[in-house]
This record gives C-alpha cells, structure tokens and sequence, in this order.
C-alpha cells in the first residue's frame, strides 16, 4: 500500500515542491518505489481522473468508507478497474478490503459511462483517453500540435546507419513529421530531421523505454531544440578545448563530445570542461556522461561555479568554445505549465433541509451568500497586477545573471565562439540579454560580436524561426552606444527561436551565437553603464 501513499504525497504536493510532476517524483529519495513506478501510477490515474471521478461519485463508495480519502479512492480505483495486476497490494488490507467490497458497483458505473459516452469497447475507450493528452494530440482548433519524442543516435557508440539496419530496421520512414506527430503510440514510424544531424522524431506516445538501443545509451531522448546549442557551437570547426558552463543534467555536454569526436581526429585532441556547481545535479551529469561513453572526453568540474574560474587559467588556455545554458524561467519547456488536471471526486453535502422548512431555508441561504459577497474585496484585478509585477522582478533577476555569465564567457582569451541559450519565450532572458552583453565592455574590448545567420551550420541557416526585429529594434534604441554594433535586423536574424505547440514539434527555445575577432579588440572599451557585477538568481533547466 506504500505505492499509493507516495502517490498521494505526490499529488498532493503540501511542502509546495517546484518543477514538473515527473522532476519532483525522480528528485524524492524518501520514496519507497522506483520513481518509474510512482509516476506511471500517476500520470495513467491523472489521464483518467475525469472518468473516475464520476464513477466514484456515482458508487458513493466515499460516504460509506471513511478510511478512504478522494485521492487514494482514485488511484486504488484506477488499478482495480484499469490495471492487469489489479491493486498492488495485499487482499488483505483494510483500504483494499475497503475497495473491493464495491468492486461489482464501480465496474458497473464504470461500464455503464464508457457506453454513455459511445466507446463498445474498454480498447477504444483507452485510446481515446491516450489520443486527448495534452502531450499527444493535435488541437485543431487552436492549432496547437503534440509533441513528438525526439531521439539523438549516439554517435560515440554507434552510427545512424547501424541503427537504421538494426533498431529502425522494420520502421517506416516519412519526410513529413505531421505524419510522426499523428500516429498512433505503437506505430512504427520516424521521421529523419532536417536541421540537426543524427535526429529523429518518433510518435508522441512511442514507448522507447523497452527498445535495447535505448537502454544501452545507443540512443538518447533529447528535444530538438536542445540539440540547437551544440549544434551551432560547431566544435569541428575549431580547433580548440570547450566549455560546457552550466552542464548539467547532461544532454547538451554529451551531444557536444558526440561532434567533437571523429574518426580522423585522435582521441584527446579536443576537449570538454563541464561545471557544475550543484553537488547533487552535478552526479547526475556524471552518470549521463559515463552512460553516453564520454568520459575519455569530458572532465566534470563538480561543485564549482563557472563564475569563480579565472578565465586565464593554464588548464583552459585552450579553450576556443564556450556553451552557456544557464538557469532561466523554463517557460518554453513541453508540460512546465500545461499538465492535465487531477480531477478529485467529493462526497456530497447529506442536507439537513425537512420537507416543512424547504423555502425559508433557502431564502436563508440566498441572504448569507448575498451578504458574503457584499462583505468580500474586489481582489482579483489587484491580484494579476501582483503577479506581473512578480514576474518581472523575477525575469530582470534572471537576466541579469544570465548576462553575468555570459560576460564571463567573453572574458577568456582564446576562445573564439560562445553560445548562448535558454529554455525561455521571454525577451529579457533572451533578445535583451544577447543586445546588452554585445553593448558591454568585455565585448567591445575582446572583439565579440554576434554570429551572422549566413556564418551558422547550414541546418540551424535553413531555421525560418528567428529573433523578436520589433524588440530588438525597441532594445537598441533605448539603450546607449549602439553606434557601431550590427543593426536590430542583423541581431533578430542572428537570433533563433524555437516556439512549444506548433507543427515543428519543439519546445519553446531561443539560442544565439557570438564570434571573436581578435583583430577588432579595442584598447579603450566604451563604458556603457551596465553593472557586470551582479546578483546570482536560480532559476530552471530545460530537465526540470
């Protein structure tokens, strides 16, 4: 019965835990059960709370047992109804007992609402429940599109066309990814991506925890937009050491020894300095590192702040990439702010009313109600007005230490490219950020400046989402000593946004490429009155 109790602790979420459902259940050690266990339990019973919620309110099992509370009735319903195995745990518990003895009851409500609503079949029933998950449908009305697993071959352990003869072998291939998008979660169906190499998108539902090339780390989920950072970072075309600043949990790191290795470049030749400064995040950096096969390439600095390394320290005299991800609002990640409703069922109220007294009683009630309205302030508006206001001193926190790092960055000598992105829809955490480090002093005085569209790799060129103009524009005029720098429109094209719910099927994302000239360094930097030094913020990676 401990299975249901942590899934209650979860759903009930009291100490008011941040981060998505499946983030907080795989962060608590105190759980009993396998964190794959508890979210299964979970996420199936949040599907179907709608359903059971009326079931159970049809049964009035809850008036009856009063050991029962609403979210244990549901959970402990769903797995006597909808799982094979039935309630995982012993016959002989008071709250199974307690559940079973309306087993014939809630079976029949059950039967009798599946019919109501014109399935013939417990089948079609669960793949319509399944096809209206917020992840995996397509809202036609709104447009708004599912969310296909995106899947990164490995390429330090294997190679596209070892999976293609072997784990995508009985596969169909499709060059249209609205036919991935739609199908169904047991079709065989991928679609290879155009703009970053070595991807592939698979359907929304697809199960990729039972394929063998998954397990062994051959293959690694990872949004496609996340896949953006390395991608325009480009180790191969220099030839130098990297920095992953902000690594953790580890997908953009292994992805960027994935491009930096080569068959014709020795292995040592390059390579990768991972910070982490988070002692906890840091292991789980460690563990993806060692999974994907990179440690011969990449050297984890655990428990240390990018922000106290001395840019011109002998170990990173080589250093000629830097990837900064750094923590931000997570307002572009898939789920963050769209996880279905958990539908809890009530008992209802037993009236007390006698058949004499029926109309005064009401007309009683009526005048409470009439004068508690009177009595209750017009919060509501006053109430969103906090909330903005909230936001935003959030979001300037952010930004600014956002672009703290990112000046950082600039300052190490020898470094030739820097990459800047977030999993953020905000301006100020994206196109503000890029605009005011490109007008500070530690750009102007090491020669950074923003990588044109036409210098990125042909895949992320070829990308038709760009940067805000109309923002940039609003940017640089507010802000002094933009003479000289590449104008708003060069800055937006520069600039690439990935947008959540639509037809490309990512996350919302924005990355940004700078390049160093050394031959444009300037002995006099401009002041331009930004304070580089800056307050640290926490906020979320794209894994939370």
């Amino acid at each position: 019965m401990s299975l249901y109790y942590d899934a209650v602790a979860v759903i009930s979420n009291e100490e008011r835990v941040g981060g998505s459902l499946k983030s907080r259940i795989y962060a608590n050690k105190s759980s009993k059960h396998a964190p794959a266990q508890i979210y299964a339990l979970v996420s199936e019973t949040t599907k179907w709370s709608a359903v059971l919620k009326e079931v159970i309110e049809k049964a009035g099992i809850l008036k009856i047992e009063k050991k029962l509370t609403d979210v244990l009735a549901l959970l402990l319903v769903h797995d006597l109804i909808l799982s094979k195995r039935g309630i995982a745990a012993p016959q002989s518990h008071a709250l199974c007992i307690a559940v079973n003895r309306h087993r014939s009851r809630l079976n029949a409500e059950f039967t009798k609402l599946r019919i109501r609503k014109g399935y013939p079949t417990l089948q079609a029933f669960r793949q319509s429940i399944d096809a209206s998950s917020s992840a995996s449908s397509y809202d036609q009305e709104n447009e708004i599109y599912p969310h296909p697993r995106w899947v990164r071959i490995n390429t330090l352990k294997t190679s596209w066309d070892k999976q293609l003869k072997s784990t995508f072998a009985d596969f169909e291939e499709t060059n249209v990814l609205e036919n991935v998008l739609k199908a169904s979660k047991n079709q065989r169906i991928f679609h290879v991506d155009a703009n970053v190499e070595n991807l592939i998108a698979l359907p929304p539902l697809y199960d990729t925890s039972k394929m063998d090339a998954y397990r062994k780390s051959l293959l690694i989920l990872q949004d496609k937009a996340s896949c953006f950072p390395a991608t325009l970072l480009d180790p191969m075309a220099h030839d130098g050491d990297m920095i992953d600043a902000c690594a953790a949990p580890g997908n953009k790191t292994t992805h960027l020894a994935a491009l930096s290795s080569s068959k014709d470049m020795p292995s040592g030749q390059k390579h990768i300095f991972a910070f982490e400064r988070d002692t906890k995040r840091a292991e789980t950096l460690r563990k993806m590192v060692a999974q994907a096969g990179a440690n011969e390439l990449v050297t984890i600095l655990g428990s240390t702040d990018f922000l106290q390394v001395v840019p011109t320290d002998d170990q990173y005299s080589r250093t000629t990439g830097i990837l900064l991800d750094p923590s931000c609002s997570g307002s572009g990640i898939v789920g963050r702010d769209e996880e279905p409703a958990f539908h809890v069922p009530t008992i209802p109220a037993q009236s007390a009313i006698q058949p004499g007294h029926k109309s005064k009683k009401r007309k009683r009630s009526r005048q409470v109600e009439k004068q508690r309205a009177a009595e209750s302030p017009p919060v509501q508006e006053e109430s969103i007005e906090e909330a903005d206001d909230e936001t935003e001193k959030r979001l300037e926190a952010l930004a600014s230490f956002q672009l703290k790092l990112l000046l950082h960055g600039m300052k190490f000598p020898d470094a030739r490219r820097i990459v800047y992105s977030t999993c953020s829809i905000h301006v100020q955490e994206n196109e503000g950020v890029v605009i005011q480090a490109l007008m500070s002093e530690a750009a102007r005085s090491n020669g950074w400046t923003i990588l044109p569209r036409m210098q990125q790799p042909p895949g992320l060129q070829a990308w038709s989402i760009r940067g805000l103009r109309s923002e940039c524009e609003q940017l640089m005029a507010s802000l002094p000593h933009a003479a000289g720098l590449p104008s708003a429109k060069e800055v937006a094209e520069a600039c690439i946004r990935c947008e959540k719910g639509t037809a490309e099927g990512t996350m919302g994302f924005f990355v940004c490429g700078f390049s160093r000239d050394p031959q444009s360094v300037t002995s006099t930097a401009l002041d331009t009155g930004l304070n580089e030094n800056i307050d640290e913020w926490d906020g979320f990676s794209d894994s939370e």
